[in-house]
């Protein structure tokens, strides 16, 4: 790991530091939530309303912007049904399960550290 400072850009996707890529991604408040609860069902989709009761505290504006940006990222994969009412269900593309290793390490650092 280099202890090389954060540089400062002036746009953050055109950054070399992985940290500031990474934290525009998903650094925001919702974000990693999002993926978890998507990550962590059996059957790896989530349908929109089992999304917005799992993640607590959530408005739906917010899970919806927060959908878009994380699908825009190519993190998940949105699929939607024609029914009355839609169906509309989400899941990780293989980008976003890649981020599931690092997830899973900050959730064993974290729940370690709440332990002290």
């Amino acid at each position: 790991m280099s202890n090389q400072p954060l540089p400062k850009e002036k746009n953050i996707y055109e950054t070399d530091c992985p940290i500031l890529y990474a934290m525009e991604i998903i650094g925001q408040k919702w974000k990693l939530p999002i993926l978890w609860y998507i990550a962590d069902t059996e059957k790896k989709t989530l349908r929109y309303g089992e999304l917005e009761r799992k993640v607590v505290g959530i408005t739906a504006t917010m899970l919806t912007k927060c959908l878009r940006e994380l699908e825009k990222d190519k993190l998940i994969k949105r699929k939607q049904y024609n029914t009355i009412p839609p169906t509309v269900e989400y899941s990780l593309t293989k980008r976003g399960k890649t981020l599931i290793p690092a997830l899973e390490s900050v959730y064993k650092w974290a729940e370690k550290q709440m332990k002290k």
